[in-house]
């Protein structure tokens, strides 16, 4: 078995069962870093080899430890791990090595996962495309002149390239959606709550950031979903919620896949993009489910106008306590500040209510569809040195992120959705679909992926690099 290509499934399974150690995996994890990282920088902050070849014989001397037994995980350098540099890809906070680990990372850790380094992400995870001034870009496996996308860039590379098979992620605005479909995985935005943000700060008010897992496969992303998910006492609202793994295997027969398109031209597309959705969605008639064109269920510039104003404010009270460094910040995070800090409390309380309008007219949609399907990205992977596209097929672009405006539907409502691959482009680059439901509609989200991967096994198929 070539480990670098292995689900997380089997190796678990294996190293469970003593058939595979942890420093076997080990020892292929890190040569295979060793082998691929220098040329997409997907991995930062990497433990040294010593230290982590004995904290993987550490578990092979002991007992089994759980859920994630052994198995080697790069954390976004979004999240504060004891003992790693947690940067946030700000210089900032450049050498800033935390002494205690953010929820997440402990659940990993105490689950059995060794924490060998962390994924690149954009500086303070603004943006779809990974770069920072503290480690670079990351570039895309498949071509590497071009964005692997963001802001889970690193980890979504990490996957494609073998040099992790589970990695986490966290999407406000398409981060997990739009890098798995840049690079050929498996992206999951859990129902909001699902997975608990870190118990700090507000824990009512902003409702649109989670957590979630990526994967080469839906039963990956299950594993990883079920460690990371769970309420937490200090987190008010924080949901529990049932295991989704092991994952079973939907039945498409007789269910209603909704296909919105480019909503009615709201979205503008690249060329391509649309056809390959249309081609990806014939599996899921192939495999028995009805497959229907649905016209724009609500006004795509009041989803935007609501989605602009909370995610300004939310990104705003974030970079707040950063103001007299604000000079130090790049030029689309002083542009949230300053957008977030300009709001009055009305002005939030009307996106507030298009947020609400638009939710009620989805649970009538929900009501004739078992899920809905956009693309997860307007535009192919870019050039990498461009910042972000200015314009899409003649459209100009009024932000620096209208050009995933895209996934707006289903991040202002904080649905579960699952990034699945779509196959490639005439240039040889991946692309994905958003396939999304109602909320807490998780585990059939996942099991209607994984119905979809073993009809497809895009990753399996064109592995990167």
């Amino acid at each position: 078995m070539d480990l670098t290509k292995a689900s997380a499934k089997d190796l678990l399974s294996d190293l469970s069962d003593r058939r595979l150690s942890a420093t076997e995996l080990m020892r292929s994890t890190l040569d295979r870093i060793a082998q691929v990282n220098g040329q997409v920088n997907a991995i930062v902050a990497l433990r040294d080899d010593d230290d982590l070849m004995s904290e993987a014989q550490a578990v092979d001397d002991g007992p089994n430890r759980g859920a994630l037994h052994g198995l080697p995980i790069a954390i976004k350098d979004l999240v504060n791990v004891a003992g790693i540099p947690s940067t946030q890809g700000s210089p900032i906070y450049k050498d800033h090595v935390p002494k205690s680990d953010d929820l997440i990372a402990k659940r990993l850790r105490d689950a059995g996962a060794i924490l060998i380094g962390k994924t690149n992400t954009p500086e303070f995870g603004l943006g779809s495309h990974t770069f920072n001034p503290v480690y670079g870009a990351t570039s895309n496996p498949y071509n590497p002149s071009r964005t692997c996308g963001g802001s889970s860039g690193g980890a979504a590379v990490a996957l494609a390239t073998g040099m992790v098979a589970l990695a986490d992620g966290s999407d406000m605005m398409g981060s997990l959606r739009n890098p798995a479909a840049w690079n050929n995985v498996y992206g999951f935005r859990p129902t909001w709550g699902r997975v608990p943000s870190e118990p700090v700060g507000d824990g009512y008010l902003h409702q649109l950031s989670t957590l979630g897992p990526m994967a080469r496969s839906p039963e990956d992303i299950g594993i990883l979903l079920d460690v990371i998910s769970g309420s937490d006492m200090r987190h008010p609202l924080a949901g529990q919620s049932d295991p989704v793994s092991p994952v079973q295997v939907a039945d498409l027969r007789g269910m209603r896949i909704g296909w919105l398109g480019d909503w009615g031209g709201a979205f503008p597309m690249e060329q391509g993009i649309l056809d390959l959705g249309t081609d990806a969605l014939n599996v899921f008639e192939e495999t028995g489910a009805a497959v229907e064109v649905v016209p724009p269920p609500f006004d795509a510039d009041k989803i935007w106008e609501s989605w602009i104003t909370l995610r300004s404010w939310s990104v705003a009270t974030g970079l707040e306590p950063l103001i007299a460094q604000k000079a130090a910040l790049k030029d689309t995070a002083q542009w949230e500040l300053d957008r977030g800090l300009s709001f009055s409390a009305m002005d939030i309380h009307r996106a507030s209510l298009l947020r609400t309008d638009w939710f009620r007219r989805s649970v009538d949609l929900f009501a004739d569809y078992d899920a809905l399907v956009l693309p997860a990205a307007q535009v192919w992977p870019f050039e990498i040195e461009q910042p972000y596209p200015t314009e899409i097929g003649g459209v100009s672009m009024d932000t620096y992120h209208r050009w995933m405006q895209v996934v707006t539907p289903v991040s202002l409502l904080g649905l579960p959705c699952l990034s699945i691959p779509a196959g490639f482009g005439s240039a040889g680059l991946p692309m994905g679909l958003q396939l999304f439901g109602p909320k807490n509609a998780d585990a059939k989200l996942i099991s209607i992926g994984a119905a979809y991967h073993q009809a497809t096994e895009w990753p399996q198929k064109r592995p990167a690099m």
